[in-house]
């Protein structure tokens, strides 16, 4: 009952109103970023949501629009400024996503949508992270978040997806704030996800 119906009630009640209440920080987030990065302001992607379906993610861009000699963007790292680290450790770059939880492409809680990209490299474990709808926060987020291997990541969000809960969601919401505030685990070495072993050895 929670999962199939009460989870997107709630969804939707609590994303209009944060929208409403938080609008003139969003316009003001807005306007500094524009003064410090440009724009857009806003970031858009291709990511995987529920049953495997293609939606586009929303957030503040964070990144700069460099570019090399000829003409190709610089990687990520290189194209990170001092306000973009400091912005994406208090985690309001992901502030947008309150549109798609209204739209109903996320929820406050699921496992954060990936790039569509990695949708041929998950087995089929690992394709039950789709089976609800992702996540502005997740489980992963408050046991270690982005510090951890892309397999611990995987086996934790369909471990999510195996025991969702009202109890769970609200533990997890809790655990969020905290994590944010002390803008923990705010960065990785992980890199893209390849593909799991098994896969790599089929090849």
């Amino acid at each position: 009952m929670y999962q199939k119906y009460i989870k997107r009630i709630l969804d939707f009640i609590f994303s209009l109103i944060l929208i409403i209440v938080l609008s003139p920080l969003l316009l003001i987030i807005a306007l500094i970023v524009r003064i410090n990065l440009g724009s857009p302001i806003i970031f858009k992607q291709e990511r995987t949501g529920l049953h495997g379906k293609t939606f586009t993610i929303y957030k503040f861009r964070s990144m700069t629009d460099e570019r090399d000699e000829n003409g190709e963007l610089l990687d990520n790292e290189l194209r990170m400024t001092r306000f973009s680290r400091i912005f994406r450790s208090t985690s309001l770059d992901e502030l947008p996503e309150l549109f798609n939880i209204l739209k109903g492409d996320m929820s406050f809680i699921g496992p954060r949508p990936l790039l569509t990209e990695y949708n041929e490299l998950y087995n089929e474990e690992q394709k039950k992270r789709h089976n609800v709808r992702p996540g502005l926060t997740s489980y992963t987020a408050v046991n270690g978040r982005s510090t951890l291997s892309w397999e611990r990541r995987f086996e934790l969000d369909t471990w999510y997806v195996n025991n969702i809960s009202l109890l769970l969601d609200l533990k997890i919401l809790f655990k969020t704030f905290i994590v944010v505030l002390k803008r923990e685990n705010t960065t990785s070495d992980r890199g893209k996800f390849q593909g799991n072993v098994e896969n790599k050895n089929a090849n």
